[in-house]
């Protein structure tokens, strides 16, 4: 990736200046940051260990908390290392490959938003077709196509970076390389750029955001036929995905579906869609559904009876 710019490397202003401030964050943000990769990696151990959970609803969930932590990841180590130097710099590659891992995560969670409300739709409203419906390589295809598609809209989003200029200004006001910040100090005319933007992401979020609070509303509607627990554990599992999906896109849209500019607000919304709602993922899809709680507890009692037994026999010899 030649850069043919002045510019070699860019000077990101974090959350804030202050240094104060910045240590109290930085602790914040190394606690999230474990917990979102602890979580995350928790329900993929408990789903791949456990033989109950098989249905195509924790084959998503799977790949979910994968991303998260994999999109954490790519932000958060880099943001919370930078809020212990006095200024914080990115190389011009560092940064292009930053841009293009965070919008192929976030974009391929994007779309596999759409499958897993998809997969709920299924096993509600038509649950005596479920399995038919959502046999192995239909959802193996849709994670596919999700990833297909969060790699086309990330590789858009980088060829539109690559193609600018960038000759004089080298400071982003922001935690991290994105889009808006990087169009604005660019030399080039960034009008046409800036509309195009505007379609690959906020368009995007806008459509999949009404397609998803529709389906939504369409499995909401159904419960009412649904008996008095059949009814609630839906509603439940709705709620949970409903609370994820909010936290996601309204910023998203927030940001991208605007004209080229920036606003000091956009720092912080972006927290919600890079770094909080991968750390409440997992704590929403576990404390609200029972049989990954009941999952996790079996998986950590077998290895506690097993650390028992190891122990039993090297006391014995």
């Amino acid at each position: 990736m030649e850069n043919r710019n002045n510019v070699t490397e860019f000077v990101l202003l974090g959350l804030t200046q202050n240094p104060e401030v910045q240590k109290i964050l930085f602790a914040v943000f190394l606690i999230i940051y474990i917990l979102t990769i602890v979580g995350n990696v928790l329900i993929i151990i408990t789903v791949i260990g456990s033989k109950t959970l098989r249905s195509p609803m924790y084959f998503f969930l799977t790949f979910l908390s994968f991303m998260d932590a994999i999109y954490s990841t790519v932000i958060v180590p880099k943001m919370t290392l930078d809020m212990l130097y006095e200024k914080a710099t990115i190389s011009f590659q560092a940064c292009m490959v930053q841009l293009f891992l965070e919008h192929l995560f976030g974009g391929t969670e994007v779309f596999l938003f759409i499958f897993m409300a998809y997969d709920r739709y299924v096993a509600i409203c038509k649950p005596l077709y479920y399995l038919l419906i959502m046999r192995g390589h239909v959802c193996v295809l849709l994670l596919v196509v999700s990833w297909i598609g969060g790699f086309m809209h990330s590789l858009v989003q980088l060829l539109f970076i690559v193609g600018l200029t960038f000759c004089g200004p080298n400071i982003l006001d922001h935690f991290m390389c994105d889009m808006n910040p990087l169009l604005e100090i660019s030399c080039t005319d960034t009008y046409t750029i800036g509309i195009s933007v505007v379609a690959n992401g906020g368009v995007i979020c806008i459509i999949v955001f009404l397609l998803l609070l529709i389906s939504y509303g369409v499995i909401l509607y159904s419960l009412k036929t649904q008996s008095s627990e059949g009814r609630q554990k839906a509603l439940s599992t709705c709620i949970s995905h409903i609370t994820v999906v909010v936290f996601f896109f309204v910023p998203c849209i927030f940001i991208y579906a605007r004209p080229v500019c920036t606003f000091p607000i956009d720092k912080s919304l972006s927290v919600f869609y890079t770094i909080i709602t991968p750390m409440l993922n997992p704590l929403i899809y576990t404390l609200r559904n029972r049989e990954i709680k009941s999952a996790m507890r079996k998986i950590w009692n077998r290895k506690v009876m097993s650390s028992c037994k190891a122990m039993d026999i090297l006391a014995k010899q």
